[in-house]
């Protein structure tokens, strides 16, 4: 990941609501979850939820899909992994023991959804 689009991904995340929804996407896999139920869980109006569900596909960290006349939102497992090395690509200085779990990141051992 570039320099801009980790910043751009980090705003869109420095915001309480972005913040929780992108972690009830994350939490609801990759099956992902309607619009509503989005607003209705975080407890925003519908259309400010869109502007922040804008800002967090265009950061690389939601997708949409269109079922029916519905719009399902995910995370978008592959740019938050990507973040997280992003962030984690030069800790540790060659010293394992110091990051733990977090270097199988960029070996895609740690955060993948589950299938279901």
């Amino acid at each position: 990941m570039l320099l801009p689009l980790a910043v751009e991904a980090l705003s869109a995340l420095a915001q309480g609501h972005r913040l929780a929804v992108f972690r009830l996407l994350v939490r609801a896999g990759p099956d992902g979850l309607a619009a509503g139920e989005i607003a209705r869980e975080v407890g925003i109006r519908p259309n400010t939820l869109s502007t922040h569900l804008t800002l967090l596909n265009r950061a690389g960290l939601v997708c949409a899909r269109r079922e029916g006349r519905s719009i399902i939102y995910t995370a978008d497992y592959a740019g938050m992994r990507a973040l997280l090395t992003f962030l984690i690509d030069d800790c540790c200085g060659g010293r394992p023991e110091l990051c733990g779990d977090l270097a199988g990141l960029a070996q895609g051992d740690i955060c993948t959804p589950p299938r279901r």
